[in-house]
């Protein structure tokens, strides 16, 4: 089940931002205050990438080395928190004139969504990574929180950054954040 979610994450993390360009009601108000969210959102995102690499694109778990460098030597997971955080910024964009309620059960449903997917996915990558790098991972997973980041960098790290991986890595991205923002724009100039 786990390779499945991993192999579809897309898939399965398209539906809630469906239903934001679906539902969603958004205000400038709303928009000056997730707009930036969801930009630092993308900004964490790149940075974990340019060091992963291109890996983090592919349908099975691959990691020809374990990258403890950059976001990593503070948090295990900064790909999954850059796109929580992406996520947020464009739920809050997106509902500033929804009512109480369905802003609360689009933003709630959007961020339970991803929380469902990255539950499912994290334990089927950290399991590919232990029988990868095994005692190396442990030590790592032993300094390393998953997902609250720490407060200093661990202090031997692997891995370097590369702008070149985050242009080809992450086109799709770009693309779908680009998306979003015309969607974005589209339903400001319909919402009345």
């Amino acid at each position: 089940m786990r390779a499945f979610v991993f192999k579809n994450r897309g898939l399965l993390l398209s539906l809630p931002a469906l239903a934001l360009v679906k539902r969603g009601k958004p205000s400038a108000g709303s928009i000056a205050f997730g707009l930036p969210i969801a930009i630092a959102g993308e900004l964490i995102r790149c940075w974990a990438v340019g060091y992963s690499g291109e890996t983090t694109r592919n349908d099975v778990v691959t990691a020809p080395k374990l990258v403890t460098a950059g976001p990593y030597a503070y948090v295990r997971n900064p790909l999954y928190i850059g796109n929580f955080v992406t996520a947020t910024g464009f739920a809050i964009a997106f509902t500033g004139r929804n009512c109480p309620f369905m802003r609360t059960l689009l933003v709630g449903g959007s961020l339970a969504a991803m929380s469902a997917v990255y539950a499912a996915i994290v334990p089927h990558e950290e399991a590919f990574l232990r029988s990868q790098f095994g005692e190396e991972f442990e030590r790592y997973c032993d300094r390393v929180p998953p997902f609250i980041p720490r407060s200093t960098p661990i202090d031997d790290v692997q891995g370097q950054w590369s702008a070149d991986v985050v242009r080809t890595a992450e086109s799709k991205t770009f693309v779908t954040f680009g998306a979003m923002l015309f969607a974005l724009c589209l339903k400001v100039r319909k919402t009345p």
